[in-house]
C-alpha cells in the first residue's frame, strides 16, 4: 500500500508521494541528484511568488546649510535685555575638622554668637571664651540667569574671608544672597565641595589644589524673580559680544535676505523689527533670527601672556617684508674660593677667601628675512625658522609692531 501525503499550498493542494518512517515503496527509487528538500522549495516557490529585493539606493550624506567659517548669530550676539544678576551673601560654614577660622577672627566668633541667639541660645560668657574651630566665615557668590523663576537652583561659590585652613567638609548654613539693590533674590545652603584635600600629620602636610574655595552645586533656591523685558512689542536688538562694525551690517544683512527688517545702528547693536506673523509668538522668531548663519569678521589680533611664555596668533595676521636680528647675552658668575695657607710655625688656621669668576657671552647677530606671508601657515613657517624660545619671541613680535612689519594688534596679559 502506497501511502499518500498532502502538501498545502496557496493556490490549492499539491499530491506528492512520500514514504513515510520505516515503510517501503514496492518499485526501486530511480536514482537522482535532486534532494526532498529540493522538491520542496521548487514546489512552494512555484505556487508562492516572491517580490522582487529592491536594490540599495547610495548613501549621500546632506550637504550642510553653511559655508565654512560662517557661525550661527546665537553664538555672536544676545538679545537685548537678555541678562545675569550678579549676587552675594555671608554665612558661616560649620562641620569642619579642626580648620576653622581662630580666635583672632572675631567677626565669626561674633557671627555664631547673634545666630545662637537668635535660635534662643543666650550664652553669657565673652566672645574671648568661645574656642571656634569647627567654623568658619565665608563669602557666598552666585548668579542668578535671566528668566529664573521662583523654585529654580542655581550654583554657589564659597570662599572663607577668616584664617582657615580649609573647608573641607564643610556645611554652609542657611544664607540670603543679596543684588545690588539690597533685596533677597536667592538662599544657599548645603555640603560644600572643594575638589581638593589638605592633610597634616606629624609637621608633615599634603595640600592639592585651593582648599579655601569651594562650590554647591544648585546649592542657592531663587526666591525672587527679575522681570526681563527683551522687546517692546514692534522691535527688538541684538548686541554683539566683540563689536564690530563689518560683522554688524553682515548679520543686518542676512536677516535682510531671509525677508526680515533689520539695521546696524552701531558697532554693537542691530535692530530687528517683529513681523505682524510673530506679534504674539515672540520666542519662535527669536529662535529663527539665532539660527541664521553669518561670517564674523575676526580682527587681528596676537595675545601674549609674559608670565607663561604663551602665545596665540589670530588667524588674520600677516605679516609684511622686513629683516628681524635678534642676539641674546649670557652672563655666568661661579665662585671660585681660594685657600691661604697659615704662617709658617703659626698655629692659625687656613683662610677661605671668597672670589667668583664672571664670564659673558654674547652671541652675535644674525639677520633674517622675513618675506611677506598671506596665510597663518606661512606666517608659522618663518617665526618657526628665526629659532627663537617663546619669550623671545614676544620680544621679537613686540619690535616688528613697532616697524610696521606686523599688521595686528598685540594684546599683552
Amino acid at each position: 500500500m502506497r501511502p499518500i501525503w498532502l502538501l498545502a499550498t496557496i493556490s490549492g493542494f499539491m499530491m506528492l508521494p512520500l514514504v513515510g518512517r520505516g515503510q517501503e515503496t514496492d518499485a526501486p527509487r530511480a536514482k537522482t541528484n535532486v534532494t526532498k528538500e529540493a522538491v520542496l522549495t521548487s514546489a512552494v516557490d512555484k505556487a508562492t511568488p516572491v517580490p522582487p529585493v529592491p536594490k540599495a539606493q547610495p548613501s549621500s550624506t546632506p550637504k550642510p546649510s553653511y559655508e565654512p567659517g560662517q557661525v550661527r548669530i546665537k553664538d555672536l550676539a544676545e538679545v537685548q535685555g537678555v541678562r545675569g544678576n550678579q549676587l552675594f551673601g555671608y554665612g558661616l560654614v560649620v562641620g569642619l575638622e579642626g580648620t576653622g577660622d581662630g580666635q583672632l577672627s572675631l567677626f565669626t566668633v561674633q557671627s555664631t554668637m547673634n545666630m545662637l541667639r537668635r535660635l534662643g541660645v543666650n550664652l553669657n560668657i565673652s566672645p574671648q571664651q568661645l574656642q571656634l574651630k569647627n567654623v568658619a566665615a565665608v563669602m557666598v557668590i552666585a548668579e542668578l540667569p535671566a528668566f529664573a523663576k521662583e523654585g529654580s537652583k542655581i550654583d554657589v561659590t564659597v570662599s572663607s574671608i577668616g584664617d582657615a585652613k580649609s573647608l573641607q567638609g564643610g556645611v554652609l548654613l542657611q544664607t540670603p544672597l543679596l543684588a545690588a539693590n539690597d533685596q533677597i533674590y536667592a538662599v544657599a545652603q548645603g555640603a560644600i565641595s572643594i575638589g581638593g584635600l589638605n592633610i597634616s600629620a606629624g609637621g608633615a602636610s599634603f595640600q592639592k589644589n585651593f582648599v579655601n574655595v569651594g562650590r554647591i552645586p544648585k546649592g542657592a533656591m531663587v526666591e525672587q524673580e527679575v522681570p526681563t523685558t527683551i522687546s517692546d512689542g514692534s522691535s527688538l536688538q541684538l548686541t554683539l559680544r566683540e563689536p564690530d562694525f563689518t560683522t554688524a551690517s553682515r548679520i543686518a544683512d542676512e536677516l535682510l535676505k531671509k525677508s526680515y527688517t533689520a539695521l546696524a545702528t552701531d558697532a554693537g547693536t542691530v535692530k530687528v523689527q517683529v513681523p505682524q506673523k510673530f506679534k504674539g509668538n515672540l520666542i519662535c522668531f527669536l529662535a529663527e533670527i539665532e539660527s541664521v548663519y553669518v561670517t564674523p569678521d575676526i580682527q587681528a589680533r596676537i595675545v601674549v601672556n609674559e608670565r607663561t611664555g604663551t602665545v596665540v596668533v589670530g588667524g588674520n595676521v600677516r605679516l609684511n617684508p622686513g629683516t628681524v636680528s635678534h642676539g641674546s647675552i649670557s652672563v655666568r658668575i661661579e665662585p671660585t674660593p681660594i685657600v691661604l695657607p697659615p704662617v709658617p710655625f703659626n698655629n692659625s688656621p687656613g683662610v677661605v677667601v671668597p672670589l667668583s669668576s664672571v664670564e659673558v657671552k654674547e652671541q652675535k647677530a644674525k639677520f633674517a628675512p622675513v618675506p611677506a606671508t598671506q596665510t597663518i601657515e606661512q606666517m608659522v613657517s618663518v617665526l618657526s625658522r628665526l629659532g627663537l624660545t617663546p619669550r623671545d619671541l614676544i620680544a621679537v613680535l613686540q619690535a616688528m609692531h613697532r616697524a610696521g612689519m606686523l599688521s595686528a594688534q598685540i594684546e599683552v596679559q
